[in-house]
C-alpha cells in the first residue's frame, strides 16, 4: 500500500514540475500528499477520500465538485481555492487557510475546522452541518444560507460576516465575537449565545426562540421584529438597541441593561423583567400582559441609584404601558403657509430654551379649527410647556396666568415632596426663560410675518397620562362664528379638577 501511494505521489508531482496543472477527474484516493505543492492546479471532480494533504499548498486550486470527505487537510493552504459543490464532509481542516476561498453549495457536515482562517471565505448556501468551527477567523465571510445548524462556533472571530438567512438552530456560539455582522432573518433557534458579542449586529427578522443569550453584548444592535419567544437575555447588553416589533414572549429579561433601546411595538406577554435597566426606554406602544416584574431600574448610570418598585403586575403593565401626557392647542383659525413657517421658526427657538419641547407638534387642520399637539413622556412637562408653546399667540398672557394658578396649587397637593419639587422645578425653569424667549422672538420673527392666525382665539387643555384632561385657557370668543362674546370670560375649572388632574400624572419616584 506504501508503494502505491508514493507511486501517486510521484505521478503527480512529476506532472506537476513539468507544467501540468490540470487534474481533471483524478483519483488520488488514500494517498499521502502530505505539504504537496499543488498551487494553482486544476483538481475538478478529482476523487481525494481519506487523502493526507495535510500541511500542502493549494492555494488557487479549482477543487470545484470534488470529494475530500474524511481528507486531512490540516495547516493546509487553500487560499483563493474553489470548492464550490465540493464534498468536505469529517474532513479535517484544523488550521488550514482558506482566506478568500470558495465553498459556494460545498457540503462540510461535521468537518473539523478549529481555529481556521477563514476570513472573506464564500460559505453561501454550504451545509456546515454539526461542523467544528472553534475559534475560527470568519471576518467578512459570506455564510448566507449556510446550514450551520448543531455547529459549534465558541470562540469564533466573524467580524462583518454576513450569516443572512443561514440556519444556526441549536449552533453554540459562546463567546464569539460577531459585532457588526449579518444574521437577518437567520434560525437561531436554541441556540447557545451565552456572552456573544453581537454589537451593532443585524439580526431583524431572525428567529431566536429558546436561544441562550445570557450576558451577551447587543449594544446597538437592529432587532426589528426579531423573535425572542421563550429566550434568555438576562444579564444581556440591550443598550440603544431598536427592538420596534419584537416578539419577547415568555423571554427572561432579568437585570438586562435596555438603557435607550426602543420597544415600540413589542410583545412581552408573560416576559421576566426584574431587575432591568430601563432609562429613556418608551413606555407606550408594547405589551406587557401577564408580565413578571418586581422593579426596574431607572437611573441614567443603571446604578439602582433610582429603582422603581411595583406591587403588582398591574402596577408593573401600567408602568410600561405609559400614555404619554399631551398639550392641545386648538386654535379658531385654518393655519396658512406663512402662519406654518413663522410657527416652525418660532418653536425651533422655544426648543433651544425647553429642551423638552425639542419635539415637533403634529399639527391637524380641520374644517374651522388648527390644532397643535405637543405629546412629552413625562407629565412633569405639561405646564412648563404650555407656558412656553402659548408665546406666539395674541391671548398668551391670559393662559400663562392660568398655568402659573395651577402651579401655585402643586405645593398644597397631597403628592409627596419629591413629586412637587419635580413639578415646581420644570415650572419654574420655563417661566425664568420666558423674557429670554420673548426677545429672541422678537429679533428672529418679523412682526409682519404675524399673521391673523395668531390673533385668532384659542383653546388650550393639558392631558395627563392618566388621561386626565385640564382646560387652563379658553378665550371668550372660542367658537364664537359671526359675533363676539365678551361677556363670557373664562376661569380655571374647580379646585378637586385641579387636584384629579395633578394626581393622575405618571411619577417616578
Amino acid at each position: 500500500m506504501e508503494a502505491e501511494e508514493l507511486l501517486k505521489r510521484f505521478e503527480i508531482v512529476k506532472r506537476y514540475t513539468e507544467g501540468d496543472r490540470d487534474f481533471t477527474g483524478i483519483n488520488l484516493n488514500e494517498a499521502n500528499l502530505s505539504r504537496i505543492n499543488l498551487s494553482q492546479s486544476i483538481l475538478r471532480k478529482a476523487s481525494l477520500f481519506v487523502t493526507n494533504i495535510s500541511g500542502a499548498n493549494l492555494s488557487d486550486a479549482d477543487l470545484s465538485d470534488a470529494n475530500l470527505n474524511v481528507a486531512r487537510l490540516s495547516s493546509t493552504n487553500l487560499s483563493r481555492a474553489i470548492l464550490n459543490g465540493a464534498s468536505l464532509n469529517v474532513a479535517n481542516l484544523v488550521r488550514a487557510d482558506l482566506t478568500a476561498a470558495q465553498l459556494i453549495g460545498a457540503s462540510l457536515i461535521r468537518c473539523e475546522l478549529v481555529r481556521c482562517e477563514l476570513s472573506q471565505t464564500n460559505f453561501s448556501g454550504a451545509n456546515l452541518n454539526e461542523a467544528d468551527l472553534r475559534e475560527v477567523k470568519l471576518t467578512q465571510a459570506n455564510l448566507s444560507g449556510a446550514n450551520l445548524s448543531g455547529a459549534n462556533l465558541r470562540g469564533a472571530s466573524a467580524k462583518e460576516a454576513n450569516f443572512q438567512e443561514a440556519n444556526l438552530q441549536g449552533a453554540d456560539l459562546m463567546k464569539a465575537e460577531l459585532n457588526g455582522v449579518n444574521l437577518s432573518n437567520a434560525d437561531l433557534r436554541q441556540a447557545s449565545l451565552q456572552e456573544v458579542n453581537l454589537s451593532g449586529a443585524n439580526l431583524s427578522g431572525a428567529n431566536l426562540k429558546w436561544a441562550d443569550l445570557s450576558g451577551a453584548n447587543l449594544n446597538g444592535a437592529d432587532l426589528i421584529d426579531t423573535k425572542f419567544n421563550g429566550a434568555n437575555l438576562s444579564g444581556a447588553d440591550l443598550r440603544n438597541t431598536n427592538l420596534a416589533n419584537a416578539s419577547l414572549v415568555h423571554a427572561d429579561l432579568t437585570e438586562t441593561n435596555l438603557i435607550n433601546a426602543d420597544w415600540v411595538g413589542a410583545d412581552l406577554t408573560g416576559a421576566t423583567l426584574t431587575g432591568a435597566k430601563m432609562y429613556l426606554v418608551p413606555r407606550f406602544g408594547i405589551i406587557a400582559d401577564d408580565i413578571n416584574c418586581q422593579w426596574v431600574d431607572i437611573s441614567p448610570a443603571g446604578d439602582r441609584s433610582a429603582i422603581q418598585q411595583f406591587n403588582s403586575p398591574s402596577e408593573a403593565r401600567k408602568f410600561l404601558n405609559h400614555t404619554p401626557g399631551l398639550v392641545r392647542i386648538v386654535v379658531d383659525a385654518l393655519l396658512d403657509h406663512s402662519a406654518n413657517n413663522t410657527l416652525a421658526t418660532a418653536y425651533g427657538e422655544i426648543a433651544r430654551h425647553y429642551g423638552a419641547m425639542s419635539r415637533p407638534p403634529n399639527i391637524e387642520v380641520g374644517y374651522r379649527r388648527t390644532t397643535l399637539t405637543f405629546r412629552f413622556d413625562s407629565d412633569e412637562h405639561l405646564l412648563p410647556a404650555a407656558f412656553l408653546a402659548i408665546v406666539p399667540f395674541e391671548n398668551a398672557l391670559e393662559t400663562q396666568k392660568n398655568v402659573v394658578a395651577v402651579g401655585k396649587s402643586i405645593a398644597n397637593q397631597n403628592l409627596g415632596k419629591k413629586r412637587i419639587v419635580q413639578l415646581s422645578k420644570a415650572l419654574n425653569a420655563a417661566m425664568a426663560n420666558l423674557t429670554d424667549v420673548k426677545k429672541m422672538l422678537e429679533t428672529t420673527i418679523n412682526a409682519g410675518q404675524k399673521t391673523n392666525f395668531f390673533q385668532s382665539p384659542t383653546q388650550t387643555i393639558l392631558i395627563s397620562s392618566g388621561q386626565e384632561s385640564l382646560i387652563v385657557q379658553s378665550h371668550q370668543n372660542f367658537g364664537q362664528r359671526g359675533g363676539n362674546n365678551q361677556d363670557t370670560k373664562f376661569s380655571l375649572p374647580d379646585r378637586q379638577k385641579v387636584v384629579d388632574f395633578l394626581a393622575s400624572f405618571d411619577y417616578v419616584d
